[in-house]
């Protein structure tokens, strides 16, 4: 059995430990109120952009864009897949890196894809792998902004636009409280006609009289697709950021559980040890007391 000192030194070790993960616990429950605020201002502008577009598909539904799949998907042609990956910049949040990036290298299996990386976590990840990717955005994962999910879709419908992709897919962790904590793979681009007939969260208005377009309908869905391809980014990455701050409370309670659970055992050792180095002295005293009084009487 370790001796005291060894055993108050663990203690005293994991003392220190439990005020680091209490801390982390303390700070991810303190950002996950401001981030779930953020998701919910985020969902109405995602929604009404899926209505708008729903709305549109009914009144002009023989519409041609190469955002959609071709009415005869026979012409479609298949190609090279982009997907966007979104992980956190660190670790220490249970499950939440490896059940995204798993998703994602599931998906390459039968696919030919090309990477889109946000998050530390992931680009080295598939820096130690040697896992090719194509870009990794230098941004945090943390606190993510609407500019980034501006520049985030500019470059994969650049590359949607040229050729070099032909579908856009996303890989976040989802914060629902139905799929809560699960990693999703998505496609965003090309959708069917009948994609957004999907939604049933959704109540629309009644349409009694028929749009008017003062443009073309294809350049109007083109630019709503544009928007709505920027709006869901952007919810993924605060839906992410909310699901790792959650795992990550998850993962230091445990920790601080495990902890207590741990430092409860060593105490209760290291008072046996204490009590039987106690009791050892007490012995070694009376037997050292009985030997000088039977010494003194052997004198008299």
């Amino acid at each position: 059995m370790a001796g005291a000192k060894e055993i108050k030194s663990r203690i005293k070790s994991i003392r220190d430990t439990r005020k680091i993960t209490n801390a982390m616990y303390l700070i991810s429950s303190t950002k996950i109120k401001k981030a779930r605020a953020e998701l919910e201002n985020t969902r109405p502008y995602f929604y009404a952009l899926r209505t708008e577009i729903k709305r549109l598909f009914r009144t002009v539904k023989d519409i041609e864009s190469k955002y959609l799949y071709p009415i005869d998907r026979k012409d479609f042609k298949d190609g090279v897949d982009g997907v966007l990956l979104i992980t956190a910049d660190k670790g220490l949040a249970g499950p939440y890196n490896h059940n995204a990036i798993k998703k994602a290298l599931d998906f390459s299996i039968d696919n030919d894809v090309k990477y889109y990386i946000v998050g530390e976590y992931g680009r080295q990840y598939f820096y130690r792998h040697n896992i090719d990717f194509e870009k990794s955005f230098t941004f945090s994962a943390q606190s993510p902004t609407m500019d980034e999910a501006y520049k985030i879709s500019d470059l994969l419908l650049d590359e949607f636009d040229s050729g070099k992709i032909v579908k856009i897919f996303i890989v976040y962790t989802d914060f629902d409280s139905i799929t809560k904590g699960e990693a999703l793979l998505t496609r965003l681009l090309p959708f069917h006609r009948e994609y957004f007939d999907d939604n049933k969260k959704l109540e629309e208005k009644q349409v009694n009289q028929p749009f008017e377009f003062d443009t073309n309908p294809k350049e109007i869905l083109e630019s709503v697709t544009e928007s709505y391809l920027v709006g869901f980014i952007y919810g993924a990455l605060v839906d992410s950021y909310c699901s790792e701050l959650d795992f990550r409370m998850n993962a230091m309670n445990s920790a601080n559980t495990n902890a207590d659970t741990i430092l409860d055992d060593l105490t209760i050792k290291y008072n046996r040890v204490r009590q039987q180095a106690i009791t050892q002295e007490i012995t070694e005293v009376s037997a050292g007391a009985k030997a000088m009084r039977m010494k003194r009487k052997a004198k008299k």
